[in-house]
């Protein structure tokens, strides 16, 4: 079962970085990271949130042509 993130940092140690993530619970998990790697997963985050965003915005379009046709 997936957990709920609570809290999250990101630190640079040297030329990686740690990532921290907390849970509800207050457990942690720590995760080393390079650049790249932290590069890729901002790139599959804005991508996740732009499909989400035009998933609004359609929704949006749609519930505007509802009320057009009243």
């Amino acid at each position: 079962m997936a957990k709920l993130l609570a809290h999250f940092s990101i630190s640079r140690t040297g030329e990686d970085y740690v990532l921290m993530l907390e849970d509800e619970d207050g457990d942690t998990s720590e995760f080393v990271a390079s650049f790249d790697q932290l590069d890729l997963i901002t790139d599959a985050i804005a991508e996740e949130l732009e499909r989400d965003d035009d998933d609004l915005l359609m929704a949006d379009e749609d519930d505007d042509d509802d009320e057009d046709d009243e």
